[in-house]
């Protein structure tokens, strides 16, 4: 009887991979995308800021951010998880070169030029403009709630704080009489002590008031900085008009509201409800998508969670990294304000905004809004007419089908459910980066599609 024969299999051979690593990886895989993307990209602003000569030499800065790049359109952000795949993903072992840098130097690489790497988000939408991706008849505009890193357990009210304070004030007074009164006791019966004992729980109270005063003045501060600033805008509003403004309220003797909160682990992070009506310790992550690709062409990170005041800075930041106005703007009821109408018009972009919260089993049967324009028609009242028309609800879908599937990408495909640092210079960078990866990885694809159409 025969043996059955089966293929060559020699673990020990002297050659199992093949002389280069770029033979493991297939045609049309994203690495060979992300090779030659970041090679086009314009590094200069990392590179400036290597001018260091002495010591040893620094990984190659364009082999760490490929490797960035990529571990983020896997999902993967964790330095620690960056560095097992560069182990065992052949992908990753192509675009380092078979490099493998430890978790501490991925994470110092990324910390030190995190501003840099935010800022690539302008060049994927170059790059996007390119490739034909940046039209512009439409964008659309929305923000998602994203968690940052820090507990909502560890946030305090202004209100709670002045009670805390307080109540911590008392204990410390009550425990340094206690101390007090026992180192009377202890030095009648042992003598002298060295005196600069300080009990645990006089420390612990200690720091933590200490850190309640700091929060507590920092808010302070913000509310004085915000009634100053509206201050200013009622003034500018009012001469404009050619009117006389006067002060009510001294803006340094403003005080913040009692529901005014401060988080102890991340300071800049705020409570918001997300779209499932949960609270969480987070930020407000904005983003501006053209309707027809779903390039990404502006995106912000705020502290406040509602949008009605980001609309005006998205608009900006869309026409600064295009070049370019929007003919549309669609965005949700949020954004909703005639301040906002108003600055559209003035920019000459047709706005498609609801004044009313609309669900989308509403929206499909709501009926048309027929006869005519009552002369003293409100501004709210002409753009509910205007999205009820066949016109308006074709407009207004394309928002329903472009930066909702965007978020629901970066959140799912890539996994951004939470921001791994905190402050929001380093949270914004790190969704600008995202998103710039979202671009690159749509890139990808348009142009797979094309070339196999």
């Amino acid at each position: 009887m025969k043996e059955k024969k089966f293929r060559e299999y020699q673990p020990d051979q002297l050659l199992l991979f093949p002389p280069s690593v770029k033979d493991w990886v297939p045609e049309g895989q994203p690495a060979h995308f992300i090779n030659e993307a970041v090679d086009c990209l314009d590094l200069s602003a990392i590179y400036g800021d290597y001018n260091e000569l002495r010591g040893y030499p620094p990984y190659e800065p364009r082999m760490m951010v490929k490797v960035l790049v990529y571990a983020y359109s896997k999902g993967i952000r964790s330095s620690r998880k960056i560095e097992r795949a560069l182990y065992d993903d052949v992908a990753l072992r192509f675009l380092s070169c078979n490099q493998q840098p430890d978790h501490w130097t991925i994470s110092e690489f990324r910390r030190r030029h995190l501003k840099a790497l935010g800022e690539l988000l302008v060049q994927s939408i170059q790059m996007a403009d390119k490739a034909g991706l940046v039209k512009l008849n439409q964008i659309a505009i929305d923000g998602t709630k994203i968690k940052a890193n820090a507990s909502k357990h560890s946030a305090m009210s202004y209100a709670y704080m002045k009670k805390e304070e307080e109540r911590l004030r008392k204990e410390i007074e009550n425990l340094l009489k206690d101390a007090e009164r026992i180192d009377r006791e202890e030095d009648r019966k042992y003598g002298n002590r060295r005196g600069d004992e300080l009990p645990d729980e006089l420390s612990t109270r200690e720091k933590r008031l200490e850190a309640i005063k700091k929060a507590k003045a920092e808010i302070e501060a913000e509310a004085r900085e915000r009634a100053e600033q509206e201050q200013a805008e009622r003034q500018a509003k009012a001469e404009t008009n050619g009117k006389k403004y006067k002060r009510r309220k001294d803006a340094k003797k403003a005080e913040p509201k009692i529901k005014a909160q401060r988080n102890f682990t991340d300071s800049d992070s705020r409570i918001m409800r997300n779209s499932d009506k949960a609270f969480i310790q987070g930020y407000n992550a904005q983003a501006s998508v053209d309707a027809e690709t779903q390039i990404i062409v502006a995106a912000d990170v705020c502290t406040k969670s509602n949008d009605v005041e980001q609309l005006r800075d998205q608009v900006n930041q869309v026409i600064d990294n295009t070049g370019s106005r929007p003919v549309e703007v669609s965005a949700d009821a949020g954004y909703y304000s005639e301040d906002n109408l108003t600055f559209l018009e003035q920019q000459g972009v047709e706005a498609f905004i609801p004044p009313d919260k609309i669900k989308h089993s509403e929206w499909r049967t709501q009926k048309a809004l027929r006869g005519r324009i009552p002369k003293d028609a409100t501004r709210k009242y002409l753009m509910r007419r205007k999205l009820r028309t066949k016109h308006g609800r074709e407009r207004y879908r394309l928002r329903q089908t472009s930066i909702e599937p965007v978020f629901g990408f970066i959140k799912e495909q890539l996994g951004l459910r939470q921001f791994l640092l905190r402050g929001i210079d380093k949270v914004r960078s790190s969704w600008r980066f995202i998103c710039a990866v979202h671009n690159l990885l749509k890139i990808f694809r348009v142009k797979t599609r094309l070339q196999t159409a």
